[in-house]
């Protein structure tokens, strides 16, 4: 299954590698003979110069513990854990740095790191090879954008980022469940749609871009058009969010390279980057402030 979602869908990634497996519905990767190339033939030999093996190595080699996922350098769920939270402790920490360090009135640096956030994710969603430094250095600025955007809402509207924050973890808990519960199941037909739906709400966020910076208001950002505007966008960063699980799980399973866990933080990363933005625009939509 390929992906629509850039992060995921480039040539190269999660290669694909028979013989291994990981976790989920497939089999532990691994041989049965353990990692060691002699055993399980019909005459196990040696290096050279050293013989036959005995029966009791032979022994040993058969009933040894099977190469899992860490012996073979494959990536398993504890990467993306790991490394997913390395990216999110990155964007929280320089989250606080803008809060702490940065007059909640002032835009210019918030503008400026948005900008270099955006540049860095593309390069990092379109390249060939995973960068663990150019994940690392979106999460830093974008964080570093979203702690003097969150500073100066929170300012207006005093509790919105726990809100958000909230509003966020359980969108991802409500997902993840309806993913492994299969209540939720990502076929072709799916990603299209849903594709389709997020292709047609970028357009019309740009187009709504274009005409406040003539001083015409579409609606699109308060009221009620506003609101389902808000839902729409949470709902189409929990599409995402499935996305990135049946990715990640199709890796997995198909042995992908221990460093591809970089490129799933990355993909739930700017998931979460999505729903945590949408949601706070929402709330000071319903909170009475745009």
């Amino acid at each position: 299954m390929r992906s629509s979602n850039p992060v995921f869908s480039r040539e190269g990634s999660f290669t694909r590698d028979s013989g291994y497996a990981g976790f989920g519905n497939a089999a532990q990767a691994g041989s049965p003979y353990g990692t060691n190339p002699y055993a399980g033939t019909q005459y196990a030999q040696q290096p050279q110069g050293q013989g036959p093996m005995t029966d009791e190595q032979l022994y040993e080699l058969y009933n040894g513990p099977a190469a899992g996922p860490a012996a073979t350098g494959r990536m398993t769920l504890d990467d993306v854990v790991a490394r997913t939270a390395m990216t999110l402790l990155t964007l929280v920490a320089a989250g606080a740095v803008a809060w702490f360090a940065l007059p909640f009135e002032n835009y210019g640096f918030a503008i400026a790191a948005s900008m270099v956030a955006l540049v860095i994710g593309l390069v990092a969603s379109f390249k060939r090879s995973v960068s663990p430094p150019l994940i690392l250095a979106y999460a830093a600025f974008q964080g570093f954008a979203m702690g003097a955007w969150s500073h100066a809402l929170n300012t207006v509207l005093n509790g919105i980022v726990i809100q958000a924050v909230l509003g966020t973890a359980a969108v991802f808990a409500a997902m993840l469940f309806a993913y492994k519960s299969g209540r939720i199941r990502v076929t072709a037909r799916y990603q299209r749609i849903g594709i389709s739906i997020a292709l047609g709400f970028v357009l019309l966020m740009l187009v709504n871009l274009v005409a406040a910076a003539f001083g015409a208001d579409m609606g699109l950002r308060s009221g009620p058009l506003g609101i389902v505007v808000g839902l729409v966008g949470i709902g189409l960063g929990a599409f995402f969010l499935s996305l990135d699980f049946a990715e990640i799980e199709t890796a997995i399973a198909q042995g992908a390279p221990q460093r591809e866990s970089w490129r799933a933080a990355f993909g739930l990363t700017l998931s979460l980057v999505w729903i945590y933005m949408e949601m706070m625009r929402l709330i000071a939509i319903l909170r009475g402030d745009d």
